[in-house]
Order: C-alpha cells, then structure tokens, then sequence
C-alpha cells in the first residue's frame, strides 16, 4: 500500500514527467527533423531514458535504503571508474558520456546519487564539528572529483557536487564560519578557472551585461529571455514556439524552459515551478519524518539535488544566474539526467516508505 507522503510525491513525479516529455517533443522536433529525419528522434531517446529511470526509481524505493548505504564506497569507486572512461579515446564520447548499447551514458549524473549515499552514510555516523576529521576529508573527496570534471570540462556539475557536499555538511552539524571560510579560500581558485578558460570568463562578462554580448558569449540568453517575454501570460500555444526554430540553441536541453514559457506562458512556467516546490518540500517533509538519520541525510540531500539543479537551470534561463550547462530535472532533453532525477525520487520514496511501514 502507498502512504501518503509516497502517493504525493508519485502524484508530483509524474506531472512533472508528463509535462517533460510534451515539451521534449515540442522542443526537439525541428532539430530531430534535421538529425533523424523523423519528430520523434529525441522523444525516444528520452523514453529510454525513461525505462532505466523508471527501473532506479522502483529499486531505491522498495530496497531498504540502509543496504544502499552499505554498498556506497562501491558505487563511489564505480563512478570514478567510468568517469575515468569519459577520458578514453574510442570509449568517451564529447569527453563526458559513454556509450552503452543504445544509451549514451554521463557517468557525472550517475555519480550524484553515488556521492550522495557516500555522504549520508559516513556523516550518519561521524562528528563533524572538528575540521580535520570531519570536514577536510570531504574536501579532498570534492578536489579529487574536480580534476574529472575540469578535464572533461564540466565546471557547472562541479557546482553541483560541492553545493551538495557543503550542504550535506551543514546539515550535519559542521560549523557555518568552517564552511564559509572554505569558500571564502575558493574564490581566488575560481578566479584562475576563468582566467585557464576564456568562454567562462565570456559568460560571466555577458550574464554582467547581455545586451552587449548578445551576438557571442550572451546570444542564448538573450534568444531565451526573448521567448519568455514573447510568451505573456497564456503562451503562443503547445507547439507555436519560434525561438526552437533554430534562433535558440539548446531549446531541448539547457534552454528547455525559454520553450516552456513562450508556449505556455506565465501560467505554464508558474505551474512548472510550483511543481518543483511542492517535490522539495515533501523532500524536506521525509526527511523531518525519517525513522532514522541516515533516511533524513538521504532524503534532505535527494531534495537539495532536485531543488537545486532546477533553481540553477531556471536562474540561467531568466538571465539571473551564468550560464551553468545544467539541465532541468524531469524536463530537460538528457537521458542520464532524466534516470537519475527519477532515482533520487526513488530515494526519496523509501525513505518515506521505511517511515511510514
């Protein structure tokens, strides 16, 4: 029997799975035409996606999350493993996916939920109000996988990992002044990212001023707030968009919510983000509720993931945020993506399962 945190979340889940999959589509088949010579070609790639989602969702919720936490030094190693095979001429494809069979895997996706279950499980049980032992292992842990992501590169997942780190911290109980100082002591090393890479330096410069970078570094962001504002209020309707007839590049992807506004408008976008509010703070919800600490790191930090991510994705869109190269959990193109926010979902279930048997 589903309890009633379950059924909600499932109810959400699946709104928000429904509603990415419409816009997929809409988004995707101008460019799907041109690739695949057929609409559907990303909606099917993304309904793969879909299935291996579907099949992590129904394992983290109906297996204990305690086994998961036992095996998370294993599946930490695992996402080294084929994050070292992103590198690999003939096996790494764009530096970041590999291919299996049919899937073109990000191993980068995969290993938040790895890193995830290696957090809840150590700090469920270690005292982290002393630095040494119990902060400065997990920073070592984070540099090691930004020598991954900066190589391939992948600086907006990397962003990602050590806003989880820091909060999985935080919630543990590390002291506030330990953690700002460590990120206080980062600036000058992301200041000598921007300096090793141009374009970000470029985004940064046109996220400063878009409108004088709308042909270079700001041309996404400025096609994106386009579509937004040429929405209005009730959108040019399902399928009307312009922007995805190849003025917006990425309008499947990265740029997904631009489409979801101008053919949706203000009431769609509204509707989208209130769905990713109501996840969160059934997320939150759970994880006050856990039978154990453990289930509450796991479930806090599953719904900082998927809160998170939107919030980075959503702020790049609207012109808030630089550009991060994130997508938009359950709306964006990307199968890896989209299997892994259904797994966090999955984690979230069986924590809430767990409390509610």
């Amino acid at each position: 029997m589903v309890g009633k945190l379950e059924g909600r979340v499932l109810l959400i889940t699946v709104s928000l799975l429904v509603l990415g999959l419409i816009v997929v589509y809409s988004a995707s088949f101008p460019l799907a035409l041109r690739l695949f010579h057929e609409e559907m070609g990303f909606l099917k790639r993304q309904l793969l996606g879909m299935v291996l989602g579907t099949g992590l969702l129904c394992a983290f919720w109906f297996v204990d999350y305690r086994l998961w936490a036992r095996f998370s030094l294993y599946l930490l190693g695992l996402t080294f493993a084929a994050l070292f095979l992103t590198l690999i001429p003939r096996i790494g494809v764009g530096g970041r996916w590999i291919s299996v069979g049919p899937l073109t895997l990000q191993p980068s996706e995969f290993g938040k939920i790895a890193l995830l279950f290696f957090l809840a499980s150590t700090l469920a049980e270690k005292d982290v109000d002393d630095f040494r032992s119990g902060v400065l292992p997990y920073l070592v842990l984070l540099g090691i996988f930004g020598l991954f992501f900066l190589s391939q590169p992948d600086f907006g997942m990397f962003l990602l990992y050590g806003a989880l780190t820091f909060f999985m911290l935080w919630v543990s109980g590390a002291r506030t002044r330990n953690l700002a100082a460590v990120g206080a002591a980062g600036l000058p090393v992301l200041g000598g990212l921007l300096a090793l890479a141009p374009y970000r330096l470029g985004r940064i410069l046109a996220f400063l001023n878009p409108e004088s970078f709308r042909h270079s570094y700001g041309y996404q962001v400025y096609q994106s707030m386009l579509a937004l504002g040429s929405g209005g209020i009730l959108g040019r309707g399902l399928g009307a968009s312009r922007a995805k007839l190849f003025y917006l590049p990425s309008a499947h992807n990265d740029f997904i919510f631009a489409v979801v506004g101008e053919e949706m408008g203000l009431v769609g976008g509204l509707t989208l983000i209130l769905l990713f509010v109501a996840l969160v703070g059934l997320g939150y919800a759970i994880g006050r509720d856990a039978q154990d600490r453990l289930g509450s790191l796991l479930a806090f930090g599953a719904a900082f993931l998927l809160g998170f991510q939107a919030l980075l994705n959503l702020g790049v869109v609207v012109g808030v945020f630089p550009v991060t190269g994130l997508t938009l959990p359950f709306v964006s193109y990307g199968g890896s993506s989209l299997a892994v926010s259904l797994g966090l979902v999955g984690i979230l279930l069986g924590v809430a399962r767990e409390a509610e048997i």
